[in-house]
Protein backbone atom coordinates (compact mmCIF):
# COMPACT_ATOMS: atom_id res chain seq x y z
CA UNK A 1 0.00 0.00 0.00
CA UNK A 2 1.12 3.47 -0.58
CA UNK A 3 1.61 6.07 2.25
CA UNK A 4 -2.03 7.51 1.37
CA UNK A 5 -3.47 4.27 1.55
CA UNK A 6 -2.31 3.25 4.59
CA UNK A 7 -3.32 6.43 6.16
CA UNK A 8 -6.98 5.61 4.52
CA UNK A 9 -7.32 2.32 5.51
CA UNK A 10 -6.15 3.04 8.91
CA UNK A 11 -8.39 5.86 9.42
CA UNK A 12 -11.63 4.18 8.34
CA UNK A 13 -11.04 1.29 10.27
CA UNK A 14 -10.44 3.23 13.34
CA UNK A 15 -14.07 5.07 12.48
CA UNK A 16 -15.17 1.72 12.01
CA UNK A 17 -13.96 0.54 15.20
CA UNK A 18 -15.65 3.47 17.08
CA UNK A 19 -18.80 2.77 15.61
CA UNK A 20 -19.03 -1.07 16.14
CA UNK A 21 -17.65 -0.30 19.40
CA UNK A 22 -20.72 1.92 20.61
CA UNK A 23 -23.14 -0.31 19.45
CA UNK A 24 -21.39 -3.32 20.59
CA UNK A 25 -20.83 -2.38 24.20
CA UNK A 26 -24.37 -2.55 25.22
CA UNK A 27 -24.75 -6.21 24.86
CA UNK A 28 -23.60 -7.73 28.08
CA UNK A 29 -25.33 -4.75 29.86
CA UNK A 30 -29.03 -4.11 28.88
CA UNK A 31 -30.19 -7.45 30.20
CA UNK A 32 -29.17 -6.31 33.58
CA UNK A 33 -29.48 -2.87 33.80
CA UNK A 34 -32.28 -1.76 31.85
CA UNK A 35 -34.22 -4.18 33.77
CA UNK A 36 -34.10 -1.39 36.57
CA UNK A 37 -36.08 0.94 34.46
CA UNK A 38 -39.75 2.05 34.31
CA UNK A 39 -41.69 -0.39 31.86
CA UNK A 40 -38.97 -3.05 31.50
CA UNK A 41 -39.46 -6.90 30.72
CA UNK A 42 -37.85 -9.33 28.86
CA UNK A 43 -39.47 -8.17 25.67
CA UNK A 44 -39.28 -4.51 25.59
CA UNK A 45 -35.20 -5.56 26.48
CA UNK A 46 -34.50 -7.95 23.74
CA UNK A 47 -36.23 -5.09 21.49
CA UNK A 48 -34.24 -2.31 22.97
CA UNK A 49 -31.09 -5.05 21.83
CA UNK A 50 -31.96 -5.24 18.41
CA UNK A 51 -33.89 -2.70 17.51
CA UNK A 52 -30.49 -0.83 15.60
CA UNK A 53 -30.66 -4.27 13.90
CA UNK A 54 -33.97 -3.19 11.91
CA UNK A 55 -33.30 0.71 10.95
CA UNK A 56 -29.70 -0.71 9.97
CA UNK A 57 -31.32 -2.92 7.55
CA UNK A 58 -33.89 -1.02 6.29
CA UNK A 59 -31.25 2.31 5.76
CA UNK A 60 -28.25 0.78 4.60
CA UNK A 61 -28.80 0.78 0.90
CA UNK A 62 -30.97 3.73 0.91
CA UNK A 63 -27.66 5.34 2.44
CA UNK A 64 -25.22 4.31 0.19
CA UNK A 65 -27.34 5.21 -2.58
CA UNK A 66 -27.06 8.77 -1.25
CA UNK A 67 -23.44 8.42 -1.14
CA UNK A 68 -23.62 8.20 -4.88
CA UNK A 69 -25.18 11.06 -5.29
CA UNK A 70 -23.86 13.63 -2.95
CA UNK A 71 -21.16 11.81 -1.83
CA UNK A 72 -19.41 9.73 0.93
CA UNK A 73 -18.31 12.24 3.67
CA UNK A 74 -21.64 14.34 3.60
CA UNK A 75 -23.22 10.88 4.57
CA UNK A 76 -21.00 9.47 7.05
CA UNK A 77 -20.94 12.54 8.61
CA UNK A 78 -24.25 12.76 8.87
CA UNK A 79 -24.91 8.98 9.86
CA UNK A 80 -22.44 9.26 12.49
CA UNK A 81 -24.36 12.68 14.07
CA UNK A 82 -27.82 10.49 14.13
CA UNK A 83 -26.05 7.78 15.87
CA UNK A 84 -24.55 9.97 18.39
CA UNK A 85 -28.07 11.67 18.73
CA UNK A 86 -29.48 8.40 19.27
CA UNK A 87 -26.68 7.52 22.05
CA UNK A 88 -27.85 10.95 23.83
CA UNK A 89 -31.24 9.93 23.73
CA UNK A 90 -30.38 6.55 25.39
CA UNK A 91 -28.54 7.44 27.88
CA UNK A 92 -31.08 10.37 29.08
CA UNK A 93 -33.75 8.00 28.88
CA UNK A 94 -36.27 7.09 31.70
CA UNK A 95 -38.03 4.39 30.60
CA UNK A 96 -37.33 0.85 28.89
CA UNK A 97 -38.64 2.55 25.96
CA UNK A 98 -36.67 5.33 25.66
CA UNK A 99 -33.90 2.96 25.37
CA UNK A 100 -35.67 1.51 22.26
CA UNK A 101 -35.83 4.57 20.78
CA UNK A 102 -32.64 5.41 21.48
CA UNK A 103 -30.97 2.37 19.62
CA UNK A 104 -33.17 2.87 16.81
CA UNK A 105 -31.90 5.85 16.42
CA UNK A 106 -28.42 4.66 16.52
CA UNK A 107 -29.11 2.28 14.31
CA UNK A 108 -30.50 4.91 11.90
CA UNK A 109 -27.31 6.62 11.08
CA UNK A 110 -26.51 2.90 8.77
CA UNK A 111 -23.32 3.93 7.24
CA UNK A 112 -21.01 0.87 7.13
CA UNK A 113 -22.20 0.23 3.36
CA UNK A 114 -21.04 3.91 2.77
CA UNK A 115 -17.62 3.67 4.05
CA UNK A 116 -16.83 0.28 2.40
CA UNK A 117 -17.31 2.19 -0.15
CA UNK A 118 -15.08 5.16 0.61
CA UNK A 119 -12.81 2.24 1.28
CA UNK A 120 -13.31 0.91 -2.27
CA UNK A 121 -12.83 4.70 -3.24
CA UNK A 122 -9.77 5.11 -1.80
CA UNK A 123 -7.27 2.55 -2.66
CA UNK A 124 -5.99 1.10 -6.02
CA UNK A 125 -8.00 -2.00 -7.21
CA UNK A 126 -5.12 -4.17 -6.37
CA UNK A 127 -5.29 -3.46 -2.48
CA UNK A 128 -8.80 -3.46 -2.16
CA UNK A 129 -9.37 -6.88 -1.05
CA UNK A 130 -6.41 -6.39 1.77
CA UNK A 131 -8.07 -2.87 2.72
CA UNK A 132 -11.82 -4.30 3.28
CA UNK A 133 -10.01 -7.13 5.14
CA UNK A 134 -8.03 -4.65 7.38
CA UNK A 135 -11.48 -2.68 8.18
CA UNK A 136 -13.36 -6.00 8.73
CA UNK A 137 -10.42 -6.98 10.82
CA UNK A 138 -11.02 -4.06 12.87
CA UNK A 139 -15.44 -5.40 13.81
CA UNK A 140 -13.59 -8.05 15.66
CA UNK A 141 -11.26 -6.31 17.36
CA UNK A 142 -13.86 -3.81 18.36
CA UNK A 143 -16.79 -6.51 19.51
CA UNK A 144 -13.94 -8.34 21.84
CA UNK A 145 -12.49 -5.12 23.28
CA UNK A 146 -16.54 -3.68 23.62
CA UNK A 147 -17.55 -7.34 25.95
CA UNK A 148 -14.65 -5.84 28.37
CA UNK A 149 -15.28 -1.98 28.25
CA UNK A 150 -18.86 -2.67 28.26
CA UNK A 151 -19.24 -3.39 31.93
CA UNK A 152 -16.11 -1.27 33.40
CA UNK A 153 -17.68 1.79 32.00
CA UNK A 154 -20.91 0.76 33.47
CA UNK A 155 -19.02 -0.36 37.06
CA UNK A 156 -18.47 3.32 37.58
CA UNK A 157 -21.03 5.36 35.51
CA UNK A 158 -23.87 2.87 34.77
CA UNK A 159 -25.86 2.12 31.50
CA UNK A 160 -26.18 6.17 30.57
CA UNK A 161 -22.13 6.42 31.02
CA UNK A 162 -21.86 3.75 28.59
CA UNK A 163 -24.05 5.57 26.18
CA UNK A 164 -22.38 8.94 26.51
CA UNK A 165 -18.98 7.50 26.06
CA UNK A 166 -21.38 6.27 22.46
CA UNK A 167 -21.38 9.22 21.48
CA UNK A 168 -18.24 11.27 22.53
CA UNK A 169 -16.56 7.89 20.07
CA UNK A 170 -19.40 8.87 17.13
CA UNK A 171 -18.44 12.79 17.35
CA UNK A 172 -14.53 11.57 17.30
CA UNK A 173 -15.27 9.67 14.36
CA UNK A 174 -16.56 13.05 12.90
CA UNK A 175 -13.14 14.83 13.42
CA UNK A 176 -11.20 11.65 12.03
CA UNK A 177 -13.79 12.10 8.78
CA UNK A 178 -13.39 15.62 7.92
CA UNK A 179 -9.37 15.77 9.17
CA UNK A 180 -7.43 12.59 8.95
CA UNK A 181 -9.59 10.73 5.42
CA UNK A 182 -8.55 12.13 2.13
CA UNK A 183 -10.79 13.65 -0.26
CA UNK A 184 -12.10 10.76 -2.71
CA UNK A 185 -12.13 11.18 -6.40
CA UNK A 186 -16.05 12.13 -7.84
CA UNK A 187 -18.05 8.39 -7.47
CA UNK A 188 -17.73 5.89 -10.67
CA UNK A 189 -20.17 3.04 -10.30
CA UNK A 190 -18.54 -0.12 -10.06
CA UNK A 191 -20.02 -3.67 -9.67
CA UNK A 192 -18.00 -4.42 -6.82
CA UNK A 193 -19.58 -2.17 -4.56
CA UNK A 194 -22.58 -0.93 -6.64
CA UNK A 195 -26.29 -2.15 -6.46
CA UNK A 196 -28.60 -2.28 -8.59
CA UNK A 197 -31.97 -3.70 -9.08
CA UNK A 198 -30.99 -6.30 -11.62
CA UNK A 199 -28.24 -7.85 -9.49
CA UNK A 200 -30.35 -7.74 -6.67
CA UNK A 201 -32.19 -9.99 -7.97
CA UNK A 202 -29.91 -12.26 -9.20
CA UNK A 203 -28.48 -12.56 -5.99
CA UNK A 204 -32.08 -13.53 -4.16
CA UNK A 205 -31.96 -16.43 -6.88
CA UNK A 206 -28.37 -17.25 -6.41
CA UNK A 207 -29.20 -20.52 -4.18
CA UNK A 208 -25.56 -20.31 -2.21
CA UNK A 209 -25.65 -16.30 -1.68
CA UNK A 210 -29.52 -17.42 -0.34
CA UNK A 211 -27.39 -20.07 1.71
CA UNK A 212 -24.87 -17.64 2.95
CA UNK A 213 -27.21 -14.72 3.56
CA UNK A 214 -29.45 -17.14 5.67
CA UNK A 215 -26.41 -18.14 7.74
CA UNK A 216 -25.22 -14.66 9.05
CA UNK A 217 -28.94 -14.13 9.96
CA UNK A 218 -28.96 -16.96 11.90
CA UNK A 219 -25.31 -16.12 13.46
CA UNK A 220 -26.58 -12.81 14.11
CA UNK A 221 -30.16 -14.15 15.47
CA UNK A 222 -28.25 -16.61 17.99
CA UNK A 223 -25.71 -13.72 19.14
CA UNK A 224 -29.01 -11.48 20.34
CA UNK A 225 -30.52 -14.13 21.66
CA UNK A 226 -27.82 -15.21 24.07
CA UNK A 227 -26.82 -12.18 25.28
CA UNK A 228 -30.47 -11.67 26.59
CA UNK A 229 -29.80 -14.71 28.14
CA UNK A 230 -25.76 -15.35 29.12
CA UNK A 231 -25.78 -11.29 31.30
CA UNK A 232 -28.45 -13.36 33.88
CA UNK A 233 -26.66 -16.81 34.06
CA UNK A 234 -23.55 -14.91 35.14
CA UNK A 235 -25.29 -12.66 37.77
CA UNK A 236 -27.97 -15.24 39.27
CA UNK A 237 -26.69 -18.71 38.55
CA UNK A 238 -22.97 -18.11 38.79
CA UNK A 239 -23.41 -15.19 41.73
CA UNK A 240 -20.71 -12.70 40.05
CA UNK A 241 -21.76 -9.26 40.45
CA UNK A 242 -22.32 -7.79 37.10
CA UNK A 243 -19.93 -4.90 37.51
CA UNK A 244 -16.96 -7.86 37.49
CA UNK A 245 -17.93 -9.85 34.48
CA UNK A 246 -15.55 -8.27 32.33
CA UNK A 247 -13.10 -10.59 34.09
CA UNK A 248 -15.42 -13.26 32.42
CA UNK A 249 -15.87 -12.00 28.50
CA UNK A 250 -11.60 -11.14 28.19
CA UNK A 251 -10.75 -14.75 29.42
CA UNK A 252 -13.00 -16.41 27.44
CA UNK A 253 -12.36 -14.01 24.39
CA UNK A 254 -8.89 -14.15 24.55
CA UNK A 255 -8.74 -18.12 24.71
CA UNK A 256 -11.21 -17.80 21.88
CA UNK A 257 -8.54 -16.72 19.47
CA UNK A 258 -6.41 -19.30 20.31
CA UNK A 259 -9.23 -21.76 19.47
CA UNK A 260 -9.65 -20.38 16.26
CA UNK A 261 -6.56 -20.94 15.05
CA UNK A 262 -6.77 -24.82 14.48
CA UNK A 263 -9.91 -24.01 12.32
CA UNK A 264 -7.93 -21.53 10.55
CA UNK A 265 -4.92 -23.48 9.80
CA UNK A 266 -6.71 -26.79 8.85
CA UNK A 267 -8.90 -24.66 6.35
CA UNK A 268 -6.15 -22.71 4.70
CA UNK A 269 -3.07 -24.86 4.90
CA UNK A 270 -5.19 -28.25 4.91
CA UNK A 271 -7.17 -27.41 2.26
CA UNK A 272 -10.58 -28.30 4.32
CA UNK A 273 -12.23 -24.99 4.18
CA UNK A 274 -15.77 -26.96 3.86
CA UNK A 275 -15.20 -28.87 6.74
CA UNK A 276 -13.92 -26.19 8.82
CA UNK A 277 -17.24 -24.11 7.97
CA UNK A 278 -19.57 -26.81 9.29
CA UNK A 279 -17.30 -27.46 12.14
CA UNK A 280 -17.83 -23.64 13.00
CA UNK A 281 -21.20 -24.17 13.27
CA UNK A 282 -21.46 -27.23 14.97
CA UNK A 283 -19.45 -25.70 17.65
CA UNK A 284 -22.09 -22.72 17.93
CA UNK A 285 -24.71 -25.65 18.23
CA UNK A 286 -22.94 -27.35 20.90
CA UNK A 287 -22.36 -24.36 22.60
CA UNK A 288 -26.05 -23.51 23.05
CA UNK A 289 -26.71 -27.02 24.08
CA UNK A 290 -24.06 -26.52 26.99
CA UNK A 291 -25.07 -22.93 28.34
CA UNK A 292 -28.55 -24.12 28.24
CA UNK A 293 -29.10 -27.10 30.02
CA UNK A 294 -25.80 -27.43 32.01
CA UNK A 295 -25.20 -23.83 32.98
CA UNK A 296 -23.01 -23.86 36.03
CA UNK A 297 -19.72 -23.63 37.34
CA UNK A 298 -17.24 -24.72 34.41
CA UNK A 299 -19.92 -25.69 32.19
CA UNK A 300 -20.67 -22.07 31.66
CA UNK A 301 -17.00 -21.17 30.90
CA UNK A 302 -17.30 -24.00 28.48
CA UNK A 303 -20.48 -23.18 26.74
CA UNK A 304 -19.27 -19.66 26.36
CA UNK A 305 -15.49 -20.42 24.84
CA UNK A 306 -17.06 -22.93 22.02
CA UNK A 307 -19.52 -20.32 21.07
CA UNK A 308 -16.92 -17.32 20.91
CA UNK A 309 -14.32 -19.64 19.16
CA UNK A 310 -17.14 -20.49 16.79
CA UNK A 311 -18.85 -17.10 16.16
CA UNK A 312 -15.46 -15.36 15.54
CA UNK A 313 -14.34 -18.04 12.87
CA UNK A 314 -17.51 -17.32 11.17
CA UNK A 315 -18.30 -13.74 11.92
CA UNK A 316 -14.70 -13.69 9.72
CA UNK A 317 -15.54 -16.26 6.85
CA UNK A 318 -19.00 -15.50 5.81
CA UNK A 319 -18.12 -11.87 4.25
CA UNK A 320 -15.22 -13.31 2.16
CA UNK A 321 -17.83 -16.17 1.00
CA UNK A 322 -19.89 -13.33 -0.42
CA UNK A 323 -17.30 -11.97 -2.07
CA UNK A 324 -16.13 -15.09 -3.77
CA UNK A 325 -19.39 -16.17 -4.36
CA UNK A 326 -21.22 -13.66 -6.32
CA UNK A 327 -20.08 -12.75 -9.71
CA UNK A 328 -18.08 -9.69 -10.36
CA UNK A 329 -21.36 -7.78 -11.52
CA UNK A 330 -22.98 -8.47 -8.78
CA UNK A 331 -21.00 -8.40 -5.74
CA UNK A 332 -22.18 -5.06 -4.49
CA UNK A 333 -25.84 -6.19 -4.12
CA UNK A 334 -24.78 -9.35 -2.98
CA UNK A 335 -22.80 -7.85 -0.03
CA UNK A 336 -26.42 -5.29 0.28
CA UNK A 337 -28.84 -8.53 0.74
CA UNK A 338 -25.76 -10.26 3.23
CA UNK A 339 -25.48 -6.86 5.11
CA UNK A 340 -29.80 -6.67 5.67
CA UNK A 341 -29.22 -10.29 6.51
CA UNK A 342 -27.13 -9.75 9.00
CA UNK A 343 -28.93 -6.48 10.73
CA UNK A 344 -32.53 -8.17 10.49
CA UNK A 345 -30.98 -11.01 12.28
CA UNK A 346 -29.81 -8.81 14.96
CA UNK A 347 -33.46 -7.30 15.17
CA UNK A 348 -35.18 -10.91 15.11
CA UNK A 349 -32.85 -12.24 17.88
CA UNK A 350 -33.29 -9.42 20.12
CA UNK A 351 -37.72 -9.61 19.27
CA UNK A 352 -37.75 -13.45 18.92
CA UNK A 353 -35.82 -13.88 22.15
CA UNK A 354 -36.92 -11.24 24.34
CA UNK A 355 -40.65 -12.50 23.82
CA UNK A 356 -39.26 -16.62 24.34
CA UNK A 357 -37.39 -15.53 27.59
CA UNK A 358 -40.37 -13.95 28.52
CA UNK A 359 -42.79 -16.87 27.56
CA UNK A 360 -41.06 -19.48 28.08
CA UNK A 361 -37.69 -18.79 30.31
CA UNK A 362 -33.93 -19.68 29.19
CA UNK A 363 -34.63 -22.98 28.08
CA UNK A 364 -36.76 -22.31 25.03
CA UNK A 365 -34.38 -19.54 24.00
CA UNK A 366 -31.31 -21.90 23.81
CA UNK A 367 -33.84 -24.21 22.21
CA UNK A 368 -34.74 -22.15 19.76
CA UNK A 369 -31.34 -21.24 18.87
CA UNK A 370 -29.72 -24.54 19.01
CA UNK A 371 -32.28 -25.32 16.06
CA UNK A 372 -31.80 -22.73 13.86
CA UNK A 373 -28.03 -24.03 14.57
CA UNK A 374 -28.75 -27.19 13.29
CA UNK A 375 -30.95 -25.64 10.46
CA UNK A 376 -28.17 -23.79 9.26
CA UNK A 377 -25.76 -26.46 9.57
CA UNK A 378 -28.25 -29.16 7.40
CA UNK A 379 -29.17 -26.33 4.73
CA UNK A 380 -25.33 -26.66 3.85
CA UNK A 381 -25.24 -29.81 2.52
CA UNK A 382 -22.22 -31.92 2.39
CA UNK A 383 -20.17 -29.51 0.60
CA UNK A 384 -20.34 -27.02 3.68
CA UNK A 385 -18.87 -23.96 1.62
CA UNK A 386 -21.46 -22.63 -0.68
CA UNK A 387 -18.93 -21.68 -3.19
CA UNK A 388 -18.16 -21.40 -6.74
CA UNK A 389 -14.65 -22.93 -7.92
Amino acid sequence: MTALERRTVASLATLYSFRMLGLFMVLPLLALYAADLPGASPQLIGLALGAYGLTQALLQIPFGWLSDRIGRKPVIIGGLIIFALGSVVAAQADSAMGIVIGRALQGAGAIASTLMALVADLTREEQRTKAMALVGASIGISFALALVLGPLVASHWGLSGVFYLTSILALTGIGIVVFRVPQPAPQVTRADISPSLHSFMASMRDPDLVRLSFGVFVLHFILMACFLAVPGLLEVEMGINRQLHWQIYLPVLLLSILGMLPLMRVAERGGRPQAMFRVGIGLIFISLLVLGWASYGIATYIGLWLFFVGFNYLEATLPSLVSKTAAASDRGSALGVYSSCQFLGAFAGGVVGGWLLQQSGVYALFGVSAGLAALWLVSTGRKGLPLKQ
